[in-house]
């Protein structure tokens, strides 16, 4: 329960602070008190446009929705606490990672935002990969930069900087180029030990760029790299009028160093300490688990990047997770309106979801695939939605729904087992966060289940990484000297709090077996359909 007139106290001194969130459909704000829990929000919905064949959000996308998300927040702080939201105590900016946003001297954008969804580098990505010897995924920044000049597209002689989503709204509201360690290292890799971009790769880049007549050194095009709890710069008159239309936000608010969506799910699940990981679900869906040391070779299913303190994280990214579960619900949705039935939508999805939990073992002898865009763990550079069921099998609403969700964390399934079947890598505990949380007890047991280990959903697990980055801001103004981000998160936020823990059904997790083999033998049937239309 919320303490009306501490908070509105809290709001007024500026004893707070705020994280805004760029996902993949929704633009996110949370303001949290001093005791770190959430006092206001906004949000506002976006999607992404595929043009001249580009995933890509246009500048006008960002700027209004940011302030549409704003906005929502100050009217929701004036209809709980009959007050104006003037100052913040600390302000944090996160958002998808990877993607390429490239930059000429006068800050103008050299061509559309190509996001993280984009499966157009699969050269550049080989070609780094194997000269340095570290996997480079498709959507990483420097996969983007390499193959624009392979490419030899005109932009390239005049990109002065190459940044993210977040570095790039960072910079607009503080006019610092910087960029949060676990955000950089989607863009290029980071040392551990040093927590620096890798001066050898740096070199060896340096090197191939300069044969392709790129005559820029890397380390003047990429963002500065920070760590958690650093200054990052304050908030501007200009970016305070970026962020505020009303004109009512002042101008001199620190902000934290700006993070991608990994590093604040890894924050809001107290999930930065080594052998404890996260899974994040939503239009994406990615499980990240904390290295005690490094991976004994390459594998081009595991990205290698870092928590937001610069410790190194096993990652498995899937580019594909409720995007086509969500059209389905909708498809249901639909049909209740047109039978004049009124429902709300999150009683379709509450609905729909805890009826997969009847699913038979063999889940009806249904298949189905969730490509909107390519899936790099399966070798799909495009994806075709897809739904296929046996003439015998059992069709019926609880296998249909059943399918949907066990496919939702298919490709997923197929990372994590080479983490931790072939590599052995240890978890402590493993904590699940996003829309496929949301319903109680579904998304946790069926992920339990793909990953046959407990997995804990906290009460915060809705507020996603939006939370998440507002911890971080203000792990830049309440930390003690000296203070790890671990440390802070586990004396201060977390005491007491490791949310509400589901061991794997056993029956479960034969179930979505019987499903992956089921999965990984159907590709066939996906790639023909990708072929097809």
């Amino acid at each position: 329960m919320i303490d009306t007139d501490f908070s509105k106290k809290a709001i007024e001194a500026g004893n707070t602070s705020l994280g805004i969130e760029f996902g993949s459909t929704r633009i996110k704000a949370v303001l949290i008190d001093e005791n770190f829990v959430p006092i206001a929000s906004g949000s506002h919905e976006w999607e992404n446009r595929y043009e001249n064949n580009i995933w890509t959000y246009s500048l006008d996308d960002i700027w209004n929705g940011l302030k549409y998300c704003y906005t929502d927040l100050t009217k929701d702080v004036e209809r709980k606490y009959k007050t104006t939201l003037k100052t913040i105590g600390s302000i944090g900016i996160s958002a998808m990672m990877h993607g390429y946003l490239p930059f000429d001297r006068s800050d103008r954008l050299l061509t559309p935002f190509r996001t993280w969804r984009n499966t157009m580098t699969e050269e550049a990505s080989q070609i780094l990969t194997a000269n340095l010897g570290y996997n480079i995924p498709q959507r990483w920044s420097i996969s983007h930069l390499y193959q624009a000049i392979l490419n030899q597209e005109e932009h390239v002689k005049d990109i002065a900087y190459i940044t993210t989503l977040a570095g790039y709204i960072h910079f607009m509201l503080t006019g610092e180029k910087v960029l949060g360690v676990g955000d950089a290292s989607g863009m290029f890799p980071i040392t551990a030990g040093t927590k620096e971009y890798s001066a050898r790769m740096v070199t060896k880049f340096n090197g191939m760029i300069a044969a392709q007549g790129f005559n820029r050194e890397l380390k003047d095009i990429l963002p500065a790299v920070l760590m958690a709890g650093e200054d990052a710069g304050k908030l501007t008159n200009e970016g305070a009028a970026l962020l505020d239309p009303s004109g009512n936000l002042i101008a001199g608010i620190p902000l934290c160093p700006p993070e991608g969506d990994a590093g604040t799910g890894m924050a809001a699940t107290n999930s930065v300490a080594e052998r404890t990981g996260n899974v994040s679900a939503g239009t994406s869906v990615f499980a990240m688990i904390v290295l005690e040391e490094e991976l004994g070779r390459v594998y081009p299913e595991i990205d290698l990047v870092t928590t937001p303190a610069g410790s190194l994280v096993g990652m498995v990214h899937c580019n594909n997770c409720t995007s086509d579960l969500n059209s389905w619900v909708s498809l249901f949705k639909e049909f209740t309106d047109t039978l004049g039935i009124e429902v709300t939508l999150d009683k379709v999805y509450n609905t729909l979801y805890t009826k997969a939990l009847e699913g038979d073992i063999d889940v009806g002898g249904m298949l189905a695939y969730n490509y909107f865009s390519g899936e790099h763990i399966t070798g799909f550079s495009e994806g075709r939605p897809l739904f296929v069921r046996r003439s015998d099998g059992n069709f019926n609403l609880a296998n249909f729904m059943r399918t949907h969700l066990f496919t939702s964390l298919g490709a997923l399934k197929i990372g994590l087992d080479i983490l931790l079947k072939q590599e052995g890598v240890k978890v402590d505990r493993i904590f699940g966060h996003g829309g496929l949380f949301k319903t109680e007890g579904v998304g946790q047991s069926f992920l339990a289940a793909a990953m046959n280990a407990p997995v804990s959903v906290m009460e915060t697990a809705g507020e996603g990484g939006a939370w998440g980055i507002a911890l971080l801001a203000s792990y830049l103004r309440a930390k003690d000297e000296k203070e790890t981000l671990d440390e802070f998160l586990g004396k201060k936020v977390f005491v007491g709090g490791t949310g509400k823990e589901m061991r794997p059904d056993p029956k479960v997790a034969e179930s979505f077996d019987i499903f992956i083999e089921r999965y990984k033998t159907g590709l066939k049937i996906e790639q023909a359909a990708v072929s097809a239309i």
